[in-house]
């Protein structure tokens, strides 16, 4: 006979919520259960990952702010850059904003704090060399020359912009930002097939970057890939833009910094707070630890 279980057709039919949560707990304990080298080389992976759907963003963006109004042209680049976290739900990679869902396993008390913030710390640096890794190599191979150097002037003013964002702006964008990530992630527990996972967590990312909201992985490429072209670019690329590199003084490594920690502590927030905290509430509350 066929196993008629809650959550038994999970892969068919979808879990419903109660079995999301539970399943975000365990993958929760999981994931933190995994060694130093393993942590690192799925976040190099998830940031690689991460950079290839910015990269592409970025090309989508590149001339059609001119040609579409501005709403459309950042839903554009929201549905491209859904390819990143496609890649990495799939693909099996780890960015440090989905891990923040460890935030579940440790209010039930199958996670001790230490455990969880080693595995954010490694995933975090992982996700940094993987991203600024990628730019380099996207840099070296003179993508930004493209389009008559307008690829480059895209990324260019996306990386000034974001390095500008005042400190409490860009926290409480990260916060909405990664409140979406989650929701996306969350939403991807629902079933197991790929097709599924894959549509269930397009609005959500495309939403996000629509509405300029800051992911601190995806600023791990945006940003040094900005400083790599302002600082290392051939002035034929400013003769080809009509540009001067003073336009992007603004443009630095304490921009950078800055915006990383901002956004970083905003998607910690709003991911730990709006979504695992509530869904905790909701649904983790009061069971014994590791029930079903």
């Amino acid at each position: 006979m066929p196993d008629t279980r809650p959550g038994a057709l999970a892969g068919i039919e979808g879990r419903l919520p109660p079995e999301i949560a539970a399943k975000a707990e365990a993958d929760g304990v999981a994931k933190a259960g995994q060694d130093g080298v393993t942590l690192l080389t799925l976040g190099v992976l998830g940031g690689a990952f991460i950079a290839f759907g910015a990269i592409f963003a970025n090309v989508a963006l590149t001339g059609a702010e001119a040609a579409m109004p501005f709403g459309m042209a950042r839903v554009v680049a929201g549905f491209v850059f859904a390819l990143g976290i496609s890649m990495v739900l799939l693909g099996g990679a780890q960015i440090f904003t989905r891990y923040v869902l460890m935030v579940m396993a440790w209010a039930s008390g199958r996670l001790a704090l230490p455990r969880v913030l080693r595995a954010w710390a490694l995933v975090w640096i992982g996700n940094l060399a993987g991203a600024v890794g990628t730019a380099l190599l996207v840099f070296l191979a003179q993508h930004h020359l493209f389009g008559g150097g307008q690829v480059g002037v895209t990324a260019l003013r996306t990386a000034q912009a974001k390095a500008t964002l005042p400190f409490a702006q860009a926290f409480l964008l990260g916060m909405l930002c990664n409140t979406l990530v989650c929701m996306a992630v969350w939403l991807s527990l629902s079933s197991r097939p790929p097709a599924h996972r894959m549509m269930v967590i397009m609005l959500p990312i495309a939403a996000f970057v629509a509405a300029g909201f800051e992911h601190a992985v995806a600023n791990m490429y945006f940003i040094p890939f900005g400083l790599l072209i302002k600082t290392g670019a051939a002035e034929g690329f400013w003769q080809a833009a009509q540009l001067d590199p003073a336009a992007f003084r603004t443009l630095d490594m304490a921009g950078a910094a800055r915006n990383l920690a901002a956004v970083t502590l905003g998607n910690i927030t709003g991911g730990a707070l709006l979504v695992a905290g509530a869904y905790w509430l909701l649904y983790r509350r009061g069971r014994p630890a590791g029930s079903a």
